[in-house]
């Protein structure tokens, strides 16, 4: 495994452009940011704050070889194997969601070796990220030295503290070439700010070499700078910023809308009655055929949609 060393990192930091200046793009204009064969890291844990509609471009935009990173994977997993963008995908957790079971389409891609799936523990993907951010070549932990997740990762290195002569197990750093991160707000600058529970998400932007924000509303500098405790990103390691309405759907934005479960009962029926041309039938419908992203939320169904918010307005009126 490549870990990059501190000095390869500090000079990717200082060829950045980290002034403060207006990063609004279209979809179609952030994916040409990704290159075919990149490390991405990907925002949000499992159904919660998924960059859908940015997964969804890059499928549309034909980008080959990447490989994947994120605390756990849920349906966007399936889309990434399936579609024929991604060889490799390392998580903690791999299936269609708690309510939907391990993910049928993930077993076919992988057992075939059609695909590569690295498990490691949550603390382990997590500290991962925080390596990464921080700017050093690994992080130590305890917990897989008890754990047969460890045998399957022997990139990691059992080791002994110079100082107590404990156990200790190093995990390599995760310093993505891009993220994909969705977030609430932000302004055009890419200040993002974030509602409900972070993830690894700030670890990530800071660990990755560029930064892609979708956004539910670009709002206004003015707004950010009066709640700025709540700005978690900051515009110094953003390069793109795209307003894209439910662009998590049919996962969830917290606060703003919640899954659209009828949609994933219909998904994981098709695709798991048959993960190879169920999941083709559906990415051509859902992906490959709507003309925009206005179009694919036309097809999930404005009243599923309407349904959806009033549940995550709910959610915070609670």
């Amino acid at each position: 495994m490549e870990v990059k060393p501190y000095l390869e990192l500090r000079a990717d930091l200082a060829r950045r452009d980290r002034s403060l200046r207006e990063k609004v793009m279209t979809l179609e204009q952030a994916a040409a940011l990704v290159s075919d064969g990149d490390k991405v890291g990907i925002g949000g844990s499992t159904l919660s704050r998924t960059p859908m509609a940015m997964i969804w471009q890059l499928i549309r935009s034909g980008k080959k070889h990447l490989d994947v990173s994120r605390s756990i994977v849920s349906s966007e997993g399936d889309l990434l194997f399936a579609s024929g963008i991604c060889d490799r995908i390392q998580t903690s957790w791999f299936s269609q969601g708690i309510v939907w079971g391990i993910s049928k389409v993930m077993r076919h891609y992988v057992e075939s070796r059609q695909t590569r799936y690295d498990e490691w523990s949550h603390l382990a993907m997590g500290l991962r990220f925080r390596a990464g951010a921080m700017g050093v070549p690994y992080l130590p932990m305890r917990p897989m030295l008890g754990s047969d997740v460890l045998r399957m990762r022997p990139e990691a290195m059992a080791t002994h503290c110079p100082f107590t002569g404990e156990d200790l197990l190093l995990v390599p750093a995760l310093n993505p070439d891009v993220a994909l991160i969705h977030v609430q707000r932000c302004d055009a600058y890419g200040n993002a700010q974030l509602d409900g529970l972070s993830f690894m998400d700030i670890d990530l932007a800071l660990a990755a070499n560029r930064v892609i924000l979708t956004t539910e509303r670009i709002v206004s500098n003015d707004q950010i700078r009066r709640n700025p405790d709540q700005t978690k990103i900051p515009f110094i390691a953003v390069d793109a910023v795209v307003e894209v309405p439910y662009g998590c759907a049919p996962h969830e934005c917290t606060n703003v809308y919640e899954p659209l479960f009828s949609h994933m009962d219909f998904y994981t029926a098709k695709v798991n009655a048959d993960p190879v041309a169920g999941m083709q039938e559906y990415i051509q419908r859902y992906v490959r055929d709507p003309a925009s992203w206005t179009d694919y939320l036309g097809l999930l169904g404005l009243e599923e949609l309407l349904d959806a918010a009033r549940r995550g307005r709910s959610m915070l009126n609670d």
